[in-house]
């Protein structure tokens, strides 16, 4: 007998076997209501699965949170992880807004050409960044039915304070740091390289801290300068620290960032 018929039986009118529908019983709706509840969660744990919508506020707050300790997406090098997110924010965002998310993009942008060749896999992205798809309203089934509206409702609330509880045990922590090793080319083997690096250290900015330097050989007859920084993540834009290396016209060439890790 077919799901959701209580009894069958002839009928004169029309062809034998007939079966005559009634009402669903409550424990077949019961039934339907919990499926409902399950495809729910089935579904936000797939949209767990996939990289929240960057052009999102919210979304662009909580990566800048995840990287307020991280140097990498995932684990302590460059990866194909980073190429999906770096891929998937359109455009620089706001330094001032999102200070983490602008260092992590300016150190991915800066070795580009490379992102093809990078280990890793793409989806571990997705996994390690899944606080924003599957906390967003959805209407899976269409229906108006105020008992699945309210269990919907209830494991977006339960999403919701897991994530809440879990941002508010990490507490306020220390202040960002990244040390970088900063390198300085000259425009050949004739420049001065005392004097460009007494130049280079001239530049001061709040939050930025010169350290070590040594000359790194690159070939017929020029080096290039070998510098190493210690940044507060918050304060210091390498973008603006390597505008104001390029004004030293008479000596640079150009600047790059060779390396940038977490403190």
């Amino acid at each position: 007998m077919p799901p959701y018929v209580e009894d069958w039986r002839p009928c004169a009118a029309v062809p034998a076997r007939v079966y005559v529908v009634r009402d669903r019983p409550r424990r077949l709706r019961l039934q339907e209501r919990k499926a409902s509840a399950s495809a729910l969660v089935d579904y936000l744990s797939f949209a767990a699965m996939s990289l929240p919508d960057f052009s999102n506020a919210d979304n662009l707050a909580k990566l800048n949170d995840f990287l307020s300790s991280k140097s990498y997406i995932d684990g302590h090098e460059a990866s194909q992880a980073d190429v999906a997110v770096y891929e998937t924010i359109k455009g620089p965002v706001d330094a001032a807004k999102y200070p983490n998310v602008s260092r992590w993009q300016e150190h991915i942008k800066s070795f580009e050409a490379e992102h093809a060749g990078l280990s890793g896999d793409k989806a571990k992205a997705a996994e390690l960044l899944n606080f924003g798809n599957a906390e967003e309203d959805v209407d899976l089934f269409g229906s108006d039915d105020e008992e699945e509206d309210a269990e919907a409702a209830r494991i977006k609330a339960e999403r919701v304070k897991e994530y809440e509880a879990r941002k508010a045990a990490k507490g306020p922590g220390p202040v960002a740091k990244s040390v970088v090793t900063f390198e300085v080319k000259p425009w050949d083997d004739e420049t001065n390289m005392e004097e460009l690096e007494k130049e280079v250290r001239a530049i001061e900015m709040d939050g930025l801290v010169w350290g070590a330097s040594k000359l790194v050989p690159i070939g017929y007859g020029v080096s290039k300068l070998q510098i190493t920084i210690v940044v507060e993540d918050d304060k210091v834009s390498m973008d603006e620290l390597q505008e104001r290396v390029q004004e030293i016209e008479d000596y640079v060439q150009s600047s790059d960032i060779a390396a940038m890790q977490k403190l």
